[in-house]
């Protein structure tokens, strides 16, 4: 796996797409937590994320979640990961280990050698689907469930969004 700053995941050789995010494949998001990573995937066109699922994260089962992440990427065509990242949590240094973490064991299975990504804000990513969640009343499994993914899907469209702004010559605040 190779780290990429979040525009580049955009580039296609030298050249930047110029109509709208398109590279030759899709864009996945993952929200990563301690005991689940919430999963999401941008549509053909790479405008719209939509929520895909969730994978049960321990410590024994990294390979296994690799191989998932493989199918993943084969299965719709995915250039690039999008993974939901800390920035500027105060007091919140436990969230950044989580996501290192997991990327180095994700990278140590050799699985995505050539997977390309790139961390994206999450702050309040959470929050805001949590709040969208609670008249729903849902059992605190679903809920669960539900939140991890969604997050995700708040990730990567976020990222979207201002890759497209970008790209389109908007200024990409």
């Amino acid at each position: 796996m190779k780290y990429v700053k979040p525009l580049k995941l955009l580039i296609l050789g030298d050249a930047l797409k110029t109509t709208k995010v398109s590279v030759p494949g899709r864009f996945l998001g993952l929200d990563v937590g301690d005991k689940y990573v919430g999963l999401a995937v941008s549509d053909p066109s790479n405008m719209i994320a939509s929520p895909l699922s969730v994978l049960l994260r321990k410590k024994t089962n990294i390979d296994l979640m690799a191989t998932d992440f493989q199918n993943l990427v084969k299965a719709f065509s995915v250039s690039g990961l999008v993974v939901g990242y800390p920035f500027g949590k105060l007091n919140n240094v436990e969230d950044v280990v989580t996501v290192n973490l997991f990327i180095e064991e994700l990278r140590k299975t050799e699985k995505l050698k050539d997977a390309k990504y790139t961390y994206w804000d999450e702050r309040l990513s959470s929050k805001t689907v949590e709040l969208m969640l609670k008249p729903l009343k849902l059992h605190p499994v679903q809920e669960k469930t539900m939140l991890d993914k969604f997050a995700a899907v708040v990730i990567l469209q976020e990222y979207l969004d201002y890759a497209n702004r970008y790209v389109n010559g908007e200024p990409a605040e």
